[in-house]
């Protein structure tokens, strides 16, 4: 593992020694930190032909966890509906269901998704018996939502409802994850769709962090009257978190120098373009934390215990952010999975983390790409 950082913490929190200590056992015994998955079988290089298949879990569980699915194609998203995973499929517009074997079922396909570049089927979220995704869309990102329809292992798209339109969308920089907030609010981290002036404008939905009522109305406490815009000067935002407190963190890639880890506060300024990274400049909000594109780029998040985990594309690397020194941060299995697009807190509490080498950019190995899941208490 490796260590980076220097900012100091923001906020106190809970020690994280003592979460280890208390949940995750045998795991803290040997020294391994709340955001560690399982080693996976070697992973084949180039030459690899990245022949996908699924079914049963694919290594014995260990005393860290264990790989829960295989042989998805060019995933994104993971959420759970009670206690079935459900994964989104960037190129196919896919929804897949896992049952207890790790097998997957197709729940529908996404309707109307043009994949292209970055663009597709990109985030889920789920609200009651609602299914949300994020996809491009020809000219456009939208959010639609889908009632969820039948119980696991019959689980059913019904029609969808679009729930937000219009959010600019390119073969690159197109944001797309989406979650519910503590406050029962939709956020959804949109890109500046290679446009990087549109991020500091409030009119456009293009390099922002987006608040919606569950309908896709504006709520009334939103910081720009009549607007879903709940923070801008964004470059490519693709992960979005809360902790027990209700702090909201973003993570961010960046363009040639720094990508970002950020605190997200209610009308804020994160400077793209205008700034990059930590420049103390007025009027702009700085990151907690800065790193380099190349040993990271940041895409889903998720807090577990006392510590952000933050999933790592080119880094290929699982990165643990303690709540208590948000400046610092220490590196899991560096190059062990390849990249890394999601990570996600089950209803059990265990930690799934989702790879992503089937994309176009990575080196898929024969059981590419997985689902790795790391056991509380184990």
């Amino acid at each position: 593992m490796r260590t980076s950082g220097t900012t100091p913490a923001r906020r106190p929190r809970v020690s994280l020694a003592a979460a280890l200590a208390a949940g995750f056992g045998a795991a803290a015994a040997i020294g391994l930190a709340a955001c560690t998955p399982v080693p996976s079988p070697e992973r084949a290089g180039p030459e690899s032909d990245g022949t996908a298949r699924s079914g049963a879990p694919t290594a014995e569980p260990d005393a860290a966890g264990v790989v829960v699915a295989s042989g998805l194609e060019a995933p994104w998203s993971l959420a759970f509906h009670g206690q079935v995973p459900l994964v989104s499929e960037r190129d196919s517009g896919r929804i897949l269901e896992l049952d207890e074997t790790g097998a997957t079922r197709e729940v529908g396909v996404v309707g109307g998704v043009t994949p292209r570049g970055e663009g597709g089927l990109l985030g889920l979220a789920v609200h009651g018996d609602f299914l949300y995704a994020y996809l491009t869309a020809g000219g456009e990102n939208r959010i639609d939502r889908f009632p969820l329809d039948g119980g696991p292992g019959a689980l059913a798209l019904g029609e969808a409802e679009t729930v937000l339109e219009g959010i600019p969308a390119a073969g690159n920089h197109n944001g797309g994850r989406i979650a519910f907030g503590p406050d029962g609010m939709l956020y959804a981290t949109t890109g500046d769709a290679g446009q990087a002036s549109s991020a500091q404008d409030t009119g456009s939905l293009a390099g922002k962090i987006l608040r919606l009522t569950p309908e896709g109305g504006v709520p009334q406490d939103n910081p720009f009257e009549g607007s879903p815009v709940y923070s801008y000067g964004h470059r490519n935002p693709q992960g979005i978190a809360w902790d027990v407190a209700g702090t909201l963190y973003a993570s961010e890639f960046g363009q040639n120098t720094w990508d970002e880890l950020n605190v997200i506060e209610p009308g804020a300024n994160y400077g793209w373009p205008e700034v990059e990274g930590m420049a103390g400049q007025e009027g702009f909000v700085d990151p907690v934390q800065q790193w380099d594109p190349a040993e990271a780029s940041p895409s889903g998040i998720a807090v577990s215990g006392d510590a952000l985990c933050v999933a790592n594309l080119r880094g290929e690397a699982l990165r643990e952010v303690p709540l208590v020194a948000l400046g610092e941060s220490t590196e899991h299995w560096a190059g062990e999975h390849g990249r890394l697009r999601d990570v996600a807190v089950a209803p059990d509490d265990s930690l799934w983390v989702l790879t992503n080498n089937t994309d176009g950019r990575g080196f898929p190995g024969p059981e590419d790409d997985r689902i790795l899941r790391l056991e509380p208490g184990s």
